[in-house]
């Protein structure tokens, strides 16, 4: 057996001795948490072998007794029904809902955290266990050091890394949930790791182990014959719990001659002839072994006994059950998964995807003996066996969680897994030449001889030609071959007919240099297009000419024939798991002869979170149907391809919406100007998307111009020009590895609490404005000054008992007339109760929830001088106090955002990062080359806007900051320099 310290490189290979009775007897506390059944299961194999060596094993879990009495009849096994965590939250059968479970985790295991471990070092020394075993409860690992036992956790995920990202959308005050469980998990002596696993930066020391499976008791003819099943009918076994309530199965969904093995169905349940209801307690490995394929939801434990008895498995994808991908990627790198999309589960479309599972060649060859394998390591371990190397211990000790965490999640080099069978269906087409390439200035370009250029220039862009090259390059992919091939790509090649025009367009994402959430508060901003941005091809085609995959016009065949139908291949989609294709009828945008409205189109999107991506780019039809009145009678077949990084507060969302609108406007002779489209744009991610954004990313990426800061005036979308950079200026962008999100609980609390403010502030001046104007006429001062003053000063109140921006309201008025009046944090309910509504659109306000409203109002109004004040600095002589003052204004900017909660731990190393950098005394006194830095959009993580010289030393210096935030968190920041024009100016 290799040992490894790091838990990093390559699958370990583990011992597959056989569990032997060492000379004492042994007592073993094993800890299973709460999420799912396959934990019990799983863990059910390692009891099952420590129990056969004769030890005791006191099980403590929520699952049913059954899941281990069936399998071990022994006085050694004890069960104590007590639960210590609650994994995730289920809104329905596919999706978690991230907030609930990490409020239910608050309530299960933090706030009686120290009755709990009270609790469980009493049990465990009062037991005398030697080792205590976690699968994978944090809080077991910290009570077995209290008390002074050892202990060894046995996973393929930890809960860190789960919760990790649920912090974006919950909001970064349950941030610090993270961290104590990543400090429990720290305390266990290593993990025994799963095949199938995710990054679990907490443990320090790491053993892979073989998958854990549990046994055969039949063969696949025994498990028949009882059935009354003959050996020659294909038979799926359905393995779904949480089936949607109401949800009648139908004969027509089965191939002709199939039967369905139906597990958990409900007792009230009504089955056609050829589906088969087996029993609550029905032993699922031996059905498994008996059937064809398996249609169900991935689990470790469908997954591990897929590959072990070489079942393919059709499979949906489950929405925010982070540890599914790893999962995932396993079973395609197998050849045993095949994804169905969730609304063809939904609707009963099965027969394709069963029928594609039976051209599967499940490949799994490695051990499936982990529990025996974890079983001897556990053992040895109780009596003192050292597994791990003194020298390797605590290679991998904790660091900083959050950060870490989303770094790993997103680590290059991931498998860019989708459902390889995207093969054209019926409609064969003509396999053309692959593209010739040639060397030019030692960099690869195509030669394009399968395209013409018909209009547009791609301006020397040298992204603009790399996407070229790759869509070039789909056109000889056969997707047949027997080579494995990129099948993103697959999915893409044979939905475009070469032979027709396709339309591209390209918009870039933006660098928030000043203004950032302001903008929805009317502020002045300064924002400039960066070089990564995402490309979007179209294809219009006739609805009956129209390429499509085989699921969906097996759909299409089943609703009765062809319709304007849209198809849409994400590249890169599964960096962020979620499903890399999307289609729809287009006739599901129609509410009889009108288009549906917003609301009705995010409840589409909504229905399956893994495809609500496709709502930035489907979203941009619906908003052209319903703003222009664009009726679109052709089918689409839609390419998206993005450099620009997701979560890093670069407007990825944008730049994405934008190139979308751009590339159906010209596919379908839309002239829609630059700064309409934005608006447009805009809409597409408020009301579609959900998500309540300003108005600048949008126009940044459609007005921008290369190496110009854009200044516009969000009332509510004025370009007041374009900023040249002064040449010896410039700015960077540094990404925290922290996941940053608009549509996140933080963003949008900020946003309500600021709109909480302007309606205080209005009805303030209402106020006074009624005491300013009494009932009898005034007496007559003969002070010709005062009255002008006061007749001003009625005219101040009035205009601001009207307020639409509360950029309009100049700082000195704020704080002469408002602060004080303005709470630092209300309740929902008291502020409706007093004000009514906030009067935004695109928020509502929770009267369960508390507030922040100080400090949300006062961002903006000092924003926007700090950033005319900025503006006006650019043009100011070029001096190192010009520079001092402009990275004054950025810091000013960083700590107000800080201020309204939407700082960071990632975004505040950085910035001080850069303070150091600024501040160090040198030798040579040279003075500073950085001088200022300022986290960027909303915050909440994302990335850091940097101000330096334009020179060597400058970009040196970035470049030592990305190596030292590197050092410090592990995590190597990507630089964001460069600039580039937007969707606008390209022509």
């Amino acid at each position: 057996m290799r040992i490894r310290g790091d838990g990093g490189g390559d699958e370990e290979e583990a011992a597959m001795a056989v569990v032997s009775a060492p000379p004492q007897h042994l007592v073993f506390a094993y800890y299973i948490t709460g999420h799912g059944f396959g934990h019990a299961t799983r863990a059910l194999e390692v009891v099952r072998h420590l129990i056969a060596a004769g030890h005791d094993v006191h099980v403590v879990t929520g699952a049913p007794e059954f899941v281990f009495t069936t399998e071990i009849s022994s006085p050694n096994l004890h069960i104590r029904k007590v639960l210590l965590d609650c994994g995730a939250v289920q809104a329905d059968a596919l999706t978690v809902d991230r907030l609930a479970s990490l409020e239910k985790y608050h309530q299960t295991a933090v706030m009686p955290r120290e009755s709990i471990l009270r609790t469980e070092v009493e049990w465990l020394n009062t037991i005398k266990a030697d080792l205590v075993v976690s699968d994978v409860v944090p809080v077991a690992c910290r009570a077995a050091a209290d008390a002074g036992i050892r202990s060894v956790c046995v996973t393929n995920f930890s809960w860190d890394f789960i919760y990790a990202e649920y912090v974006v959308v919950a909001g970064h005050h349950h941030r610090s949930i993270v961290w104590q469980i990543a400090e429990d998990y720290s305390h266990c002596e290593f993990l025994l790791r799963l095949p199938g696993y995710c990054p679990m930066p907490a443990f320090r020391d790491v053993i892979d182990v073989p998958l854990v499976v549990r046994r055969l008791h039949k063969s696949r003819s025994e498990v028949r014959k009882e059935l009354g099943i003959k050996d020659d009918v294909k038979v799926v076994i359905f393995n779904f719990g949480g089936q949607p309530a109401g949800w009648k199965l139908k004969k027509e969904w089965l191939p002709d001659g199939w039967l369905c093995l139906v597990c958990g169905a409900s007792e009230t349940q009504e089955l056609p002839p050829n589906f088969i209801k087996l029993a609550k307690d029905a032993y699922t490995p031996d059905l498994m072994a008996a059937s064809d394929c398996m249609l169900g939801k991935i689990g470790y434990g469908t997954v591990s006994e897929a590959l072990a008895y070489k079942l393919p498995f059709v499979f949906v994808r489950r929405d925010y059950f982070n540890e599914e991908p790893f999962l995932r990627n396993m079973l395609e790198h197998y050849q045993c998964g095949v994804e169905m999309v969730r609304r063809d589960l939904l609707t009963g479309h099965w027969k394709p995807y069963l029928q594609r599972a039976m051209t599967l060649h499940p490949c799994y060859d490695g051990p499936i003996n982990g529990g025996e394998v974890a079983a001897h390591i556990l053992q040895d371990t109780a009596v003192g066996k050292k597994y791990i190397s003194g020298k390797l211990s605590g290679a991998r000790r904790l660091r900083d969680a959050i950060v870490l965490g989303y770094q790993l999640q997103r680590a290059p080099g991931r498998d860019v897994g989708i459902p390889d069978w995207y093969s054209v269906s019926e409609k064969e087409i003509g396999v053309r030449p692959a593209p010739t390439y040639h060397e030019v200035n030692g960099s690869a370009e195509s030669s394009f001889e399968d395209f013409e250029i018909l209009h547009g220039d791609i301006q020397g862009l040298t992204d603009t030609m790399a996407f070229l090259t790759s869509l070039s390059g789909l056109v000889g992919n056969d997707p047949r071959s027997p080579e494995k091939q990129s099948r993103e790509r697959v999915a893409a090649s044979v939905f475009f007919d070469w032979e027709e025009e396709i339309y591209v367009a390209r918009a870039p994402g933006r660098l928030d240099v000043m203004g950032g959430i302001a903008d929805y508060s009317g502020s002045l901003v300064l924002q400039m297009p960066i070089r990564e941005a995402c490309h979007v091809a179209i294809q219009r085609s006739n609805p009956m000419k129209q390429k499509l995959w085989k699921h969906t016009q097996a759909r299409q065949l089943a609703n009765g024939g062809a319709v304007p139908l849209l198809q849409i291949v994400s590249f890169g989609s599964e960096l962020s798991n979620r499903a890399p294709t999307f289609d729809m009828d287009l006739s599901d945008f129609m509410d009889g002869d009108k288009p549906i409205s917003y609301d009705k189109a995010k409840e589409y999107f909504s229905q399956d979170p893994s495809q609500k991506w496709a709502a930035y780019v489907a979203g941009t039809i619906l908003v052209l149907m319903t703003e222009l009145g664009v009726v679109f009678t052709d089918s689409m077949s839609i390419l998206v391809s993005s450099s620009v990084p997701e979560g890093k507060g670069v407007s990825s969302s944008a730049s994405v919406e934008v190139a979308s609108m751009s590339a159906i406007a010209a596919a379908y002779g839309l002239n829609i100007p630059p700064r309409d489209l934005a608006i447009l744009c805009q809409k597409v991610e408020n009301r579609i998307v959900g998500a309540p954004c300003g108005v600048m990313d949008q126009m940044t990426s459609a007005c921008g111009e290369a190496n110009k800061l854009l200044a516009m005036i969000c009332q509510p979308a004025e370009v007041k020009e374009l900023v040249s950079i002064p040449t010896h200026i410039r700015f960077w962008g540094l990404d925290s590895g922290i996941r940053h999100s608009v549509g996140g609980t933080d963003y949008g609390s900020v946003r309500v609490g600021t709109y909480m403010g302007r309606k205080m502030i209005k009805c303030a001046a209402s106020d006074l404005l009624s005491e300013s104007l009494p009932s009898c006429p005034p007496i007559q001062s003969g002070n010709t000054n005062s009255d002008e003053y006061e007749e001003h000063g009625v005219d101040l109140l009035k205009s601001e008992a009207s307020l639409e921006y509360l950029c309009n309201l100049p700082p000195h008025r704020y704080e002469a007339v408002y602060a004080r009046d303005i709470p630092e944090i209300i309740t929902g309910d008291a502020f409706l109760e007093k004000y009514g509504d906030h009067n935004d659109a695109v928020t509502t306000v929770d009267p369960k929830r508390s507030y922040c409203v100080k400090a949300p109002t006062r961002h903006p109004i000092y924003e926007n001088f700090r950033v005319e004040a900025f503006k006006a600095l650019l043009t100011a002589a070029k001096t190192v106090e010009q520079l001092s003052a402009l990275g004054e204004l950025m810091y000013q900017c960083h700590y107000s955002y800080n201020a309204c909660g939407l700082g960071s731990d990632g975004t505040d190393r950085l910035v001080n990062m850069v303070q150091e950098v600024q501040h160090r005394k040198t030798s040579q006194d040279v003075g500073p080359s950085l001088f200022g830095a300022k986290i960027t959009g909303g915050g909440s993580g994302g990335s850091v806007c940097v101000i330096g010289k334009n020179c060597l030393k400058s970009s040196e210096e970035i470049f030592e900051i990305q190596k030292r935030y590197k050092a410090a968190t592990g995590y190597l920041p990507i630089v964001f320099e460069g600039s580039s024009p937007g969707a606008g100016n390209i022509s």
